[in-house]
């Protein structure tokens, strides 16, 4: 992810080919952020230093998340095994004590701006457990939500091509630190295209429950 790019680019419009229709879903293994002081926090703060800003849709409030793993399409993987799914990762974060991590410093995508979750080591274990619950529970290997694994909070996603550096001047490189503590993992049914923000927790594993 570049930390530092020159344009910005409509990213539904790139992904357009792979939005699902209402109705049919995908499985992601999310940290939900929503409720969380601190999170809601640092993304208001963003959320102001981008108001007004033309080619932004600013991430809901309550949709503040951390995305790990995609499981796979919700048609694919039945209500069992989302239990299954749960129950596996239950067994291997039963001895992970809650997590701590810091959001400040904000990377810039051409699709999106987000606030880097570090150190991302910490996160690796919720990684591990999202993918070996989703390969017993289903026989399949999930996917990465990108080509490399970088925890991150989404702040905004950019919905036209344009100029990078207005935002970067609004936003800056670096925004005061908030220490963020995850509790818990959630597996979540993202119904239909990304930007109807349908999305339902089907299941919540929390770290440490041995």
């Amino acid at each position: 992810m570049s930390p530092l790019p020159t344009r910005m680019a409509n990213r539904w419009e790139r992904r357009r080919p792979l939005m699902l229709p209402p109705g049919q879903g995908r499985l992601y293994w999310h940290v939900l952020l929503g409720e969380d002081p601190q999170a809601r926090a640092i993304v208001e703060e963003a959320h102001a230093r981008l108001a007004g800003l033309a080619g932004l849709d600013l991430v809901p409030r309550r949709f503040i998340h951390l995305t790990t793993f995609v499981a796979g399409y919700s048609h694919e993987i039945t209500e069992r095994q989302v239990t299954v799914m749960a129950e596996e990762a239950a067994g291997q974060l039963a001895r992970v004590e809650p997590i701590t991590v810091t959001l400040g410093r904000v990377l810039y995508h051409p699709e999106a701006v987000v606030l880097e979750a570090r150190p991302a080591e910490r996160l690796r274990p919720l990684l591990e457990a999202a993918r070996f619950a989703t390969r017993a529970a289903t026989g399949r290997d999930g996917v990465l939500a990108h080509d490399t694994w970088l925890p991150h909070v989404t702040v905004a996603y950019s919905n036209a091509d344009g100029p990078a550096a207005p935002i970067i001047h609004a936003l800056g490189e670096r925004l005061p630190e908030r220490e963020v503590t995850i509790r818990s993992i959630h597996v979540v049914n993202q119904d239909g295209p990304e930007t109807a923000w349908d999305w339902r927790p089907v299941a919540e594993v929390r770290l440490g429950a041995s």
